[in-house]
């Protein structure tokens, strides 16, 4: 599969380092469930435009277009057994981008929180940030490992242990906004936010765990538009559309 090349930025990036989070829900593209190719495709070009500007990036990746554990439990199942479940499904996202990663030149590992020798590496700190120095992409998959936690706050913990710049999440607005902007047409956009603002607001950007590391290691949470082509990029340079959550 060819990837559509996007223009390169001329404005020099802002971080050296970065983690991106990536919804499983992203991943649908129209559809109602599972994988969408195109949509995978682009997202990937999306993170091969920053990394050819020379930026480590890692991404941890969520499980929700396939198994929600919180849904499962929901409805009855035991919420240990449908985490896990979860976790799996994260697995299978962080396969696809890889494969499509790798047909674009771009080096990659998955590293899974859950030991799956045969199809990917057991998450290891030092591993994985030998992998960033030389230049690799590196994906996080199945949580933490552990139930009862969700894959922000995982992206939280990563972008901490890995010594991130920044921690994006992309969603399918350019940033949080005073309600849901797709429901409510007078919502407006924040440029910035505190991490207390985003707790006291209940904005539920991300759980609090999350927030809570971010501010705990300094880590600034950029939330942008993950459906915009090259909209990875912009933010990444400072010149594209996100709400800035930092002290």
């Amino acid at each position: 599969m060819t990837a559509t090349p996007l223009p390169q930025s001329s404005t020099a990036p802002k971080y050296n380092r970065v983690l991106i989070k990536v919804s499983g829900e992203a991943l649908m593209g129209d559809k109602g469930y599972g994988q969408d190719l195109k949509t995978i495709q682009r997202i990937a070009t999306d993170i091969k435009q920053v990394a050819d500007m020379g930026v480590q990036v890692c991404v941890v990746v969520g499980g929700g277009n396939i198994f929600r554990g919180i849904s499962g439990a929901a409805q009855g199942m035991e919420r240990s057994s449908a985490d896990y479940m979860g976790m799996l499904a994260t697995i299978l996202n962080a396969l696809a981008i890889q494969n499509i990663l790798d047909q674009t030149g771009i080096e990659t590992r998955v590293l899974s929180a859950i030991e799956m020798d045969q199809i990917c590496e057991p998450y290891i700190r030092r591993r994985a940030i030998r992998h960033l120095e030389r230049g690799r992409v590196v994906i996080f998959a199945g949580g933490i490992g552990s139930p009862y936690f969700t894959t922000d706050t995982t992206a939280a913990l990563r972008a901490s242990e890995m010594g991130c710049d920044a921690l994006l999440k992309g969603t399918q607005v350019d940033g949080v906004y005073t309600a849901d902007p797709k429901k409510d047409p007078t919502a407006t956009r924040y440029e910035h936010l505190t991490y207390h603002e985003v707790l006291a607001k209940d904005l539920k950007v991300m759980d609090a765990a999350a927030i809570s590391l971010a501010r705990e290691n300094n880590i600034p949470i950029l939330v942008f538009s993950i459906s915009e082509p090259g909209g990875f990029a912009d933010v990444i340079c400072g010149t594209g559309k996100c709400t800035v959550i930092k002290n």
